[in-house]
């Protein structure tokens, strides 16, 4: 993998760290959509660190392909991934 490993552990570490407050704060009572605007924090760092994922894949195992056969088998994975996400 060509991702950034440093960049997707940061992102992960700090995606953990306002999971870890967000059940502090529902564990406290805290107001709704407090917690809910801290949900879609969690949800952009997540998707940050899956984009430079799904990123290095496109990058070196998509166009790394020794075979076109593989090379669209990676790419069937790919829209079957982006089929869940969208």
């Amino acid at each position: 993998m060509r991702a950034d490993k440093a960049q997707i552990n940061r992102l992960l570490k700090t995606a953990r760290g306002q999971i870890d407050g967000i059940l502090k704060m529902v564990e406290e009572d805290r107001y709704c959509m407090d917690i809910a605007h801290q949900l879609m924090a969690t949800e952009a760092v997540l998707n940050r660190a899956n984009k430079e994922i799904l990123t290095a894949h496109l990058k070196s195992c998509v166009t790394g392909a020794k075979t076109d056969e593989e090379r669209e088998e990676k790419v069937d994975e790919m829209v079957a991934l982006l089929g869940k996400i969208l």
